[in-house]
């Protein structure tokens, strides 16, 4: 395997070849009931199980491809004494804890780059912090073991999130300084967080953005990503002279699990994709729309039936399979619920998501995918490499109840190109 892992991502397909994780810690740890909705979970999770079926899924991926955990990538670009103390800026500025933040700084990078995801308590040194419910000056970051949405990579670059809310800011603060700071990536990105003009409409996030191929982005536009941020993306194309198709696919904002677009649709192999049917292909009052950027100008846009007929009009004809199965909605629905639709590839025809979704698993190995466990692939006692197709499970009865599935938990940096 090659040792460049600068960015390229030309599909949501082609072979893995480096991925960025995230061990959910003590920042899931330190949730509380009284919180939960506030950090956009509702309930709390077992961490104990929860970190059991998460070393099912980082291990599966330490045997298939190169895996990096974001508090190394941190802690690496800490031991800079100029990024350290311009992250740490930043952070001061962003969350307003100045005082709070310069109590951090003299810690070495490893442990501040703990406290950095995993929180840092308030000191209640005054009357109004000492009645404030809370328990932490800087937040834990709750949510970045979804590691999907505060960055994506599209191309040779990387796109930075723009996130819908305040408690996920400093995820996207984060992964912005690792892309540029790291020496193992060094990469170019784009920023919408640095734009002021309509700064408060623009709003995105990775789960909404698949690239099928290197011409073709699928962008979901619902609660997370907004119509202002996807004009944003096309105005950076223009300036780069790209052709771009953009297929955006309207979402409905509840309920919850409809968060992004890869909860209803991801791409599985060159001539097969995973879809919540109800929403991808039944009659409703979401729109498909096919946006063409080409010669620096919006050539075309367009209504679209759904975003499988517009892939097929660009040469990409995909077999849905259907998540839940195909003989009643409300099996769909529920296992859409637990992220049914949400796998994450790693090779064409190779996958990886939840066990705990018999009736998709069931649809998949009728559509040719062999089923193996996340945990014999993680102990060495199976190999991809002697499967087709394949569909690794993971047992995800606690993990799914944070609200994301194996695409959500996992941010790839390169693939080999189809």
């Amino acid at each position: 395997m090659s040792l460049d892992y600068t960015v390229k991502i030309n599909s949501e397909i082609g072979e893995l070849e480096a991925v960025i994780l995230h061990k959910p810690g003590k920042e899931v740890e330190n949730m509380k009931p009284e919180n939960a909705n506030r950090a956009l979970y509702s309930d709390i999770l077992n961490v104990e199980v929860a970190n059991h079926e998460y070393q099912q899924f980082s291990g599966a991926l330490n045997k298939i491809t190169k895996t990096f955990q974001t508090k190394d990538l941190l802690s690496d670009i800490l031991e800079k004494q100029e990024v350290k103390a311009q992250i740490l800026s930043d952070i001061s500025r962003l969350e307003l804890q100045e005082e709070l933040v310069e109590s951090i700084q003299s810690l070495n990078s490893k442990k501040l780059s703990e406290l950095l995801i995993e929180g840092v308590l308030m000191d209640k040194n005054t009357l109004t912090k000492f009645l404030n419910d809370d328990r932490y000056g800087l937040k834990p970051l709750y949510n970045f073991f979804f590691m999907r949405d505060a960055s994506m990579s599209i191309g040779d670059r990387v796109l930075i999130g723009k996130m819908a809310n305040v408690v996920r800011q400093r995820e996207a603060l984060i992964m912005d300084y690792i892309f540029r700071f790291h020496p193992l990536f060094n990469n170019r990105t784009y920023n919408p967080n640095l734009i002021n003009q309509k700064a408060d409409e623009i709003k995105i996030e990775g789960g909404d953005v698949l690239v099928a191929r290197e011409d073709i982005l699928l962008i979901g536009m619902g609660l997370r990503t907004s119509a202002e941020a996807i004009d944003y993306l096309i105005e950076e194309f223009k300036q780069q002279n790209k052709h771009q198709h953009i297929i955006v696919q309207e979402l409905p904002h509840h309920p919850e699990s409809f968060i992004h677009l890869d909860m209803v649709f991801t791409l599985l192999d060159r001539d097969q994709c995973m879809v919540y049917a109800p929403l991808i292909l039944g009659l409703n009052q979401y729109k498909t729309i096919h946006i063409e950027v080409k010669d620096g100008q919006t050539k075309t846009i367009e209504v679209e039936d759904n975003i499988v007929v517009a892939l097929k009009k660009l040469g990409m004809d995909l077999e849905p399979i259907y998540c839940g199965g195909t003989q009643d909605q409300w099996i769909q629905d529920r296992e859409q619920w637990h992220s049914g639709a949400n796998f994450f590839s790693f090779a064409p025809g190779k996958v990886i998501g939840y066990g705990r979704n018999s009736h998709t698993i069931e649809q998949m190995n009728k559509h040719g995918f062999d089923i193996i466990t996340a945990k014999e692939v993680s102990e060495g006692k199976v190999n991809v490499g002697d499967y087709k197709k394949c569909v690794v499970t993971i047992e995800g009865s606690e993990l799914a109840r944070g609200g994301g599935g194996a695409r959500c938990m996992t941010m790839p940096v390169r693939r080999r190109d189809l």
